[in-house]
């Protein structure tokens, strides 16, 4: 006979381990989701930052070198900072970088984006890391437009999804009469081509993409500013975990504090304020005219030393325009316009021989480089190198020594080129070993040839995608007969 109260008790624990069992189970449910890492700590583990961005020569791009761009490199050091690898995804339209990071597909975006109110309805912006104005561009050859009013007669064409279309609107209500067209998956620079090519007649472009822009579109113009300055900023998904947002904020800080930031707009942007239509018109003329005899030696001179060619040849422009009989006034002479001196000191015999003085002007460079400390890096050590061909070493030295005095950076060339003028000042110049120069004159030079050699990189690339069209073109035609 059964005992009703041993059936009792059993199933009464039976209950009980099948609540316990219940139980296990959604605490193993629940316990990953309590103890989820935020995602500052999920990319630290994963070993991975992944940003979108778009391809421009402000952003992102692929240079000689590899992976280059104020955007690419701020987010690098950012990613360094965090011990892990940089991904980059790139996306030519600004409503998809968007909607890139509300579906997770990045962490964040730097991609040159403007703060506005609408955007920050969807995003979480970083600190501001640069100024910039919105800037109606026109090309040379038309009249120019003197306010919104003159731009009815013209094509205006902006990118879809910019800040632009938000001040075109504030502008609408004050001019009824102002039309515009908008371009998806297209930069702002196809857009300044298109201005420059006159197949349109006007567009907006950021202040700092015109400035990099307009050193080799030559054609194209400002108008006028059609927003006051505005700023950029990396935008993070607006999610309740802020983790790497704040990590991102301490970043921007301790660069900001630093200097660092600072540094890297001058790297950028420090050598492209001036533009100069006639000069770089007659550049890109005697790149074809008179650089192609002597690439040769420069492609030779910068292996044997480990340099850049193509800085090596943006000096050869900045001191003779390529002339190599060139002589000046003070006794400098050849392509590379070297001293008696520093000739005798590199072995160079004869300095009107051209080949004779880029091979010496290179070993010159190479050699001034290298005595520079190991804390100074690049690109400052180049850049100090090249103002200590102009100017001589130990003023270098003078002015990093009062670099030091006023609480500057002995080793940044941004600091560098504000205490070099200072060489010509006797308040200052009286305390120095070497005493008076002018100092003025090395600052000028190096922004020259920063000038120039992005200039020749334009022109390389540009002849690079004209000889792949050509080889299309030809395989084209061949294609039919093969067939």
């Amino acid at each position: 006979m059964d005992n009703p109260l041993q059936n009792s008790r059993c199933r009464v624990m039976g209950l009980s381990l099948l609540l316990l069992a219940g139980m296990i189970l959604m605490l193993f449910k629940i316990v990953p989701i309590l103890f989820k890492p935020n995602l500052l700590n999920q990319v630290i583990q994963n070993g991975e930052l992944i940003v979108i961005t778009r391809n421009s020569s402000t952003t992102y791009y692929t240079g000689p070198d590899g992976p280059a761009g104020f955007e690419y490199e701020l987010a690098r050091k950012f990613a360094d900072s965090l011990g892990v690898k940089l991904k980059i995804i790139t996306e030519d339209n600004l409503n998809n970088i968007f909607s890139g990071l509300e579906t997770s597909k990045a962490h964040f975006a730097a991609a040159g984006l403007t703060i506005t109110e609408a955007r920050k309805k969807h995003v979480r912006f970083a600190a501001s890391y640069m100024d910039v104005t919105e800037q109606l561009i026109y090309n040379n050859q038309s009249n120019r437009p003197e306010n919104i009013a003159d731009l009815s007669n013209g094509t205006l064409e902006v990118i879809e999804g910019s800040s632009h279309i938000e001040s075109l609107n504030k502008l609408k209500k004050e001019f009824p009469q102002l039309e515009w067209s908008t371009q998806s998956n297209i930069e702002s620079e196809q857009l300044l081509n298109l201005v420059e090519k006159q197949l349109i007649d006007y567009t907006v472009a950021d202040s700092n993409e015109v400035a990099r822009n307009q050193q080799f579109l030559l054609e194209l113009r400002v108008a006028f500013d059609i927003s006051k300055p505005r700023q950029l900023a990396w935008a993070f998904p607006l999610t309740e975990d802020s983790s790497l947002y704040d990590r991102a904020m301490s970043f921007f800080w301790r660069s900001m504090n630093s200097g660092e930031i600072t540094h890297l707009i001058e790297k950028h942007y420090g050598h492209v304020n001036k533009f100069d239509y006639v000069g770089n018109r007659t550049y890109f003329r005697h790149i074809t005219t008179r650089l192609s005899k002597y690439l040769e030696m420069y492609h030779e001179a910068a292996d044997l030393y480990d340099l850049d060619w193509k800085i090596l040849a943006a000096m050869g422009y900045q001191e003779s325009h390529w002339n190599p009989r060139a002589v000046s006034p003070t006794g400098v002479r050849g392509i590379m316009m070297l001293t008696l001196q520093t000739a005798g000191l590199m072995g160079v015999q004869n300095r009107l021989d051209a080949r004779s003085s880029i091979f010496g002007g290179a070993k010159y460079l190479d050699q001034i480089r290298k005595r520079f400390p190991e804390e100074l890096r690049e690109p400052d050590r180049t850049w100090f190198a090249m103002a200590a061909y102009n100017i001589g070493y130990y003023h270098i030295i003078d002015a990093q020594k009062i670099a030091v005095e006023q609480g500057k950076d002995p080793n940044k060339w941004l600091d560098i080129q504000t205490t070099l003028p200072l060489l010509a000042r006797k308040k200052w110049y009286k305390k120095t070993k070497y005493g008076y120069a002018r100092g003025w004159e090395p600052v000028k030079y190096v922004t020259n040839i920063r000038r120039y050699y992005d200039l020749l990189e334009y022109q390389l690339k540009r002849n690079e995608n004209a000889e792949e069209k050509a080889l299309e073109s030809d395989a084209l035609s061949i294609l039919p007969s093969v067939l």
